[in-house]
């Protein structure tokens, strides 16, 4: 139990004593806020952190990414000799093998990237991966890639450290205290209250697991994280496994391996997982497993005695099932929310959360303390989900097989499966009619290509759709063809003081006169890139501006921080508003004529008008990205059929 009281107010509160909070805490105190406070409702540790498995691999998606675990190789090594405290981090590397001619190629890209992201990785005949791994079964095997820097760490003993760094330079922590409530004003945090007290505060830095998802909706924020079983059987001491060997990942058959105190740590991914809602924990849920499920895992064990063989007769200690909570596209929530100031998010982890909480605490504490991240990271900004992804529905759905696209072939191409058809476009039926085969971007399903009578199948060579999309892009080029830009982000801006705000933040001159268009960028005040955009003067105080799909909510949210306080400005988020069709290719000045709109072929480039087309009231702007003549048709959502 906490001796001392918690104080009446900090610069930053951390609610969540795992990897990620310790993490974070630590970094925050490094960086100069040495009254940050840290809150865990149970003790360090106690949620996902103390049974994950904790390998530590360096490669992820993108060098960004890979550069927040890369962090870690240098930084626990600093942090032993700073605190004194071992972290047990052990660089064994790791073997990846193929048994088909797709994963080859798969895990023969992933050895190419890793050397492009400054990482060894290299390509070993099969008959040196069975001399690293003596245990495995590899006449199946065709290929392997050894990445000699991967490694693992103990998860409990790193937390204790990052908290005793944390300590000795001023934080404090607070065990057994609960959060009750946050309080936020004017969109901004205020206090967090907990059942000692209330604590006021600059910010809040939430990295509660699976419990987030509740917390955040304290404060008026809206995540899309959930929970799933994960799993991983302990053997007693199997023959052969002497002191410490490479983790072996045999992904065909979504397993995981390494040793263990002389036995054997058997993870999987399965291709399904199973959802489980947190409020079926109980608010007590700390330091506990889930039951045993033998019909679940059976499949896997199958492959993992196939693989080793001597799994077959070795003792079995414990099957191991614990919540690990994940989002819709498998990337963690690093970042500031799009709905209340001063409250961050670090969590949704998807079971990297010991691989990547040093460099991810590290990059969470200069975007509170800085305003920013280190480096960008889109791939993890909290608002780069639309509210629609946050229902229990659409989570329950995604998130079993979002763990197991963890071991998936990432092919061109691939789509999710689950929770489809959340938002349509307004010309869906229509697009339908035409057989298109939609991808979900933003929620949102968009025509990939059309003329698709199944799902195609996925692969690294000569696709399926190659010639149907040869043929539209041929449209497009020597006809016309129309494009559906509907799910643009759309941003009504308006206010006497819209021309001034915009000028400020904006590249391009934006004291245009109505009727005209402008092509920008939004720069920040380090004058680097936060977006672009297309923006549409409909009259002295109002202008429509165009941001990218996936992007809408951020962009919005950064004008919104932008504003000064005597500005009067109003925002609205207007996408859902309007149905935007683009017209583009030579034959494009004939469709406008045959359709009763000879008028778009008087209207200047970069200039808007309105007309009819159909009897349907149209905004039309002359723009085209494609060195051909086009217009963009902005019309009614209700009036697409």
């Amino acid at each position: 139990m906490n001796v001392q009281p918690i104080p009446p107010h900090a610069s930053v509160v951390g609610i969540g004593g795992g990897i990620l909070g310790c993490s974070t805490l630590y970094h925050l105190v490094k960086l100069g806020v040495a009254d940050a406070v840290l809150l865990e409702r149970s003790q360090l540790t106690s949620g996902t952190t103390w049974h994950s498995a904790a390998q530590v691999r360096a490669l992820r998606s993108s060098k960004n990414l890979t550069e927040l675990i890369r962090y870690s190789f240098s930084f626990f090594p600093e942090l032993e000799e700073e605190t004194g405290q071992a972290t047990g981090w052990m660089q064994t590397g790791s073997l990846s093998i193929a048994t088909n001619q797709e994963r080859l190629t798969h895990i023969l890209r992933q050895e190419s990237l890793a050397r492009l992201f400054g990482i060894q990785a290299d390509s070993i005949p099969v008959e040196e991966a069975a001399e690293r791994w003596p245990l495995m079964n590899h006449d199946d095997v065709i290929g392997a890639v050894w990445s000699p820097d991967d490694g693992r760490v103990s998860p409990s003993d790193l937390c204790v450290a990052l908290a005793k760094g944390a300590k000795n330079r001023g934080a404090k922590i607070f065990e057994e205290t609960s959060v009750i409530g946050i309080l936020t004003g004017k969109g901004k945090v205020r206090a967090v209250i907990t059942e000692q007290g209330e604590i006021r505060c600059d910010a809040v830095v939430l990295c509660s697991g699976l419990w987030s998802r509740e917390l955040a909706s304290k404060a008026g924020v809206k995540i899309p994280v959930w929970p799933c079983e994960h799993f991983y059987l302990l053997t007693g001491e199997v023959e052969g496994i002497k002191g410490h060997i490479p983790t072996l990942s045999d992904h065909d058959s979504h397993l995981y391996i390494r040793d263990e105190s002389g036995g054997l740590l058997v993870g999987c991914f399965e291709p399904m997982g199973k959802s489980i809602d947190p409020a079926k924990l109980g608010k007590d849920f700390a330091f506990q497993l889930l039951p045993e499920d033998w019909d679940h895992f059976e499949p896997m064990m199958l492959n993992a005695i196939q693989r080793i063989p001597a799994l077959e007769h070795a003792e079995v200690k414990k099957l191991l099932n614990g919540p690990e909570s994940f989002t819709p596209d498998g990337s963690f929530l690093l970042g500031e929310s799009a709905e209340t100031r001063g409250f961050f998010l670090g969590c949704g982890m998807n079971s990297v959360g010991v691989a990547t909480g040093s460099g991810a605490g590290m990059a969470l504490a200069h975007c509170i303390v800085n305003g920013h991240t280190p480096a960008d990271l889109p791939e993890a900004d909290p608002k780069r989900f639309p509210d629609g992804m946050c229902s229990v529905k659409v989570l329950s759905e995604r998130v079993p097989e979002v763990l197991g696209k963890h071991y998936e072939i990432t092919f061109p191409g691939r789509q999710w499966k689950t929770s489809r058809g959340i938002r349509d476009t307004p010309c869906a039926a229509l697009w339908k009619e035409q057989n298109a085969h939609f991808g979900q971007f933003y929620g949102w399903e968009r025509p990939m290509f059309f003329n698709s009578h199944h799902d195609p199948k996925l692969t690294f060579g000569r696709p399926e759709w190659f010639e149907q999309v040869e043929n539209e892009v041929l449209q497009a080029h020597t006809k016309a063809a129309l494009f559906d830009q509907s799910t643009l982000g759309k941003i009504r801006i308006e206010g006497p003081d819209a021309e001034t705000f915009l000028d400020r933040l904006c590249t391009n001159n934006m004291k245009v006169p109505p009727g005209k268009m402008v092509y920008t960028a939004l720069l920040n005040t380090r004058g680097t890139f936060e977006a672009d955009l297309v923006a549409m003067r409909l009259s002295n105080e109002t202008y429509l501006i165009f941001v990218g799909t996936t992007s809408v909510k951020r962009d919005l949210a950064w004008l919104k921080n932008q504003l000064q306080p005597d500005e009067q400005v109003h925002l609205k988020d207007e996408t859902e508003l309007y149905a935007t069709l683009a017209l583009a290719g030579p034959e494009s000045s004939r469709v406008a004529s045959e359709v009763g709109a000879r008028e778009l072929n008087e209207l200047k480039y970069f200039h808007h008008t309105k007309t009819e087309i159909g009897g349907t009231s149209v905004l039309a702007m002359r723009v085209s990205f494609v060195g051909e003549s086009g217009w963009e048709l902005v019309f009614q959502t209700d009036r697409a059929e």
